[in-house]
């Protein structure tokens, strides 16, 4: 939810306030696990070395 749509919705910053940006961190844990995931499944090196056999 934009910052715009937050100043509309009083009961949702209350809850932001009170609970904390849920939707925020979750945000943050997917794009954190993203990126350990693309760095688990990386198969380049994998690739390049059978490459040159």
């Amino acid at each position: 939810m934009s910052s715009a749509n937050r100043a509309e919705a009083p009961i949702y910053a209350g809850l932001v306030e009170e609970r904390g940006d849920v939707p925020a961190e979750v945000r943050q844990a997917a794009e954190e696990t993203l990126r350990e995931v693309e760095q688990a499944m990386d198969f380049s090196s994998v690739r390049a070395t059978a490459m040159r056999w």
